[in-house]
């Protein structure tokens, strides 16, 4: 059986999480950002959806076809 193709979403981190939230600090770590303006491929799921809704003013998010 073969397995459906994930959807992708390309998140670029545009803006630091410095004088915000802590919470939000965290969660830009979790997704696996290291540097300033670093894009991550991510999966597209309500998990990852979900952190993206907390911190939409850092990030910069794009559907991968």
């Amino acid at each position: 059986m073969a397995q459906a193709k994930q959807k992708m979403l390309k998140v670029t981190w545009i803006k630091s999480a410095i004088g915000y939230n802590k919470k939000q600090a965290l969660i830009v770590e979790a997704l696996g950002f290291k540097k300033l303006n670093q894009t991550r491929l991510l999966p597209d799921n309500d998990a990852i959806r979900g952190s993206l809704h907390h911190i939409a003013h850092l990030v910069k998010v794009e559907e991968v076809k």
